[in-house]
């Protein structure tokens, strides 16, 4: 081979390398998440349902003030309290003690745990979860609102009346697949033996610069 065919040999091969090696690369390098940086007006379109999808979105989120104590926003044009990490504290139907879904940064491995205490505001109950939360993954997924490079976190623990996540609790499961391209959640997976399966999923969204 002449000097010149053997230099354009190897720089292909080396051009090659440093390809696979970018590729290789780059989940590695977004497999880590920092806070978000939510603005007031970014507005997230939700499906939520039981069981049985929707076509249509039927929980919208907008961005109304943002402090390092928290986030205020609206939930389909009521007060909506979040808290730094996103996690939701109160919403018109819903308040939570620490319901600690989120918890930045974000990386694959990381874990933590959770003792949460829930009010129904509409229905006037309440009940007790217990949880072991673990960053399983950084994937894709596909919701209505499209296909995202997402966390996946986990959620395995037993909920029931204040006082009884020990003996006579119910298990439950919850997947978590946060978007930092979307700064939120773009999907949400609760599943337990009572209600069975409850699903979020982002149908739109709309961020602000």
């Amino acid at each position: 081979m002449r000097t010149n065919e053997r230099g354009s040999a190897i720089g292909l091969i080396s051009s090659a390398i440093v390809v696979s090696l970018a590729i290789l690369a780059g989940p590695a390098l977004a497999q880590k998440a920092d806070r978000p940086e939510v603005k007031v007006g970014d507005e997230w379109q939700f499906m939520s349902y039981i069981v049985v999808p929707i076509q249509k979105p039927n929980l919208v989120w907008v961005i109304t003030s943002v402090t390092p104590a928290g986030i205020a926003g609206t939930s389909n044009g009521k007060p909506l309290t979040l808290t730094p990490d996103l996690n939701v504290i109160e919403s018109p139907t819903r308040k939570f003690s620490d319901r600690r879904n989120l918890s930045f940064p974000l990386e694959i491995g990381k874990s933590w745990t959770y003792s949460n205490h829930t009010e129904f505001k509409d229905t006037g109950g309440a009940t007790q979860a217990d949880a072991g939360v673990t960053v399983a993954a950084y994937e894709k997924v596909t919701v209505p609102a499209g296909q995202f490079d997402a966390f996946r976190i986990e959620a395995k623990g037993k909920f029931g009346q204040p006082g009884a996540a020990g003996a006579g609790a119910s298990e439950f499961t919850e997947t978590t697949w946060y978007a930092p391209s979307a700064r939120a959640v773009v999907k949400q997976v609760w599943r337990d033996p009572v209600v069975g399966e409850r699903v979020l999923e982002l149908a739109s969204f709309k961020l602000q610069p």
